[in-house]
């Protein structure tokens, strides 16, 4: 995703933690609790997952049977892929934006904003979209839950991920688009553009395609909402930079408000000659005329006469 991932290396200083933090949280928060909230139309959920079943039937895009007869019948692939399902997002995405904040700070800000990015338009999916999760469906459908086979090996219980008897607290209608795959999608190309060693460019390589077979195995996800997921993330990463420019912005705006307003400086070129300030007594301004300079009264000694009587009064005296 070159427009996320382009070398805006800013000179900027260094992200902090202690800012960075609370607002990764409160965006997650706003996330978790604006998917709860989403009303789960049921009825219109079931429709629409068995619309997009139909279309990859008719694509010949439907691997979600044989890779989930693959993990019911066979427990060894089956329960690691139930415990990668409720865990490695929550785990592997927080590390990743770790390892670009401590590595790569001049990559750090745009991947934050392009994995937040992509997650608010995850929500307006499953808002405008609320899908039925191939589990879900009538068993004559063909699907077995997973989760709900292996559950008595992990935390989870009915509702997918969630921790057994919390499945009130999760909306299990947002399948479209799979932000499980999206996110795995960043993970990827990150690792991949700013891993230097070779294994640490093959897991971004395989983690995206590990968590695509893992999704529709266990019945969580249709092919073509990882399709949906990997897209929010196209979207999301050519939306990057206009949301920076635009927060640059808010910031400018608040820091200015802020700042106290400097006094009046007067204009060069003032009409107050003094600029406020007043001469003291004796105190002659430059080109100002002098008692010598005034012209003689009439009547007075002449200036010839002046001289002859300062000549004078040294002769009087000898």
């Amino acid at each position: 995703m070159p427009h996320a991932t382009a070398a805006t290396r800013s000179s900027g200083p260094r992200p902090r933690w202690w800012t960075e933090l609370p607002l990764i949280a409160v965006v997650y928060g706003l996330y978790s609790l604006g998917r709860l909230l989403v009303h789960e139309n049921v009825p219109a959920a079931v429709e629409n997952g068995l619309a997009i079943l139909r279309l990859e039937k008719a694509l010949h895009l439907n691997a979600e049977h044989p890779l989930n007869r693959l993990l019911t019948e066979h427990a060894w692939l089956g329960i690691p892929a139930d415990f990668a399902y409720a865990s490695l997002h929550y785990l592997v995405t927080p590390a990743v934006l770790v390892w670009l904040f401590r590595r790569r700070p001049g990559a750090y800000r745009a991947a934050r904003t392009w994995l937040m990015t992509s997650t608010l338009l995850g929500l307006i999916g499953f808002t405008l979209m609320p899908t039925c999760p191939p589990r879900l469906l009538d068993a004559p459908h063909g699907f077995v839950d997973t989760m709900a086979q292996y559950s008595q090996y992990g935390w989870w219980g009915a509702g997918a991920s969630a921790p057994r008897g919390l499945s009130g607290m999760t909306n299990q209608y947002a399948a479209m688009p799979s932000l499980h795959v999206g996110w795995a999608v960043w993970c990827g190309i990150l690792l991949w553009r700013y891993g230097r060693r070779p294994a640490v460019r093959a897991i971004g390589i395989l983690y995206p395609l590990v968590t695509v077979f893992v999704v529709m195995g266990t019945a969580n996800h249709y092919f073509l909402d990882a399709v949906a997921g990997a897209a929010v993330m196209g979207a999301g990463a050519l939306l990057t930079r206009p949301v920076m420019r635009i927060a640059d912005r808010v910031k400018a705006r608040i820091r200015a408000r802020g700042t106290p307003v400097p006094a009046p400086v007067p204009p060069v070129g003032s009409p107050i000659v003094g600029g406020g300030c007043k001469t003291s007594a004796g105190e002659r301004i430059p080109g100002q005329r002098t008692a010598s300079a005034d012209p003689v009264p009439a009547g007075g000694p002449t200036a010839a006469g002046a001289t002859a009587a300062a000549d004078d009064a040294p002769a009087a005296a000898r």
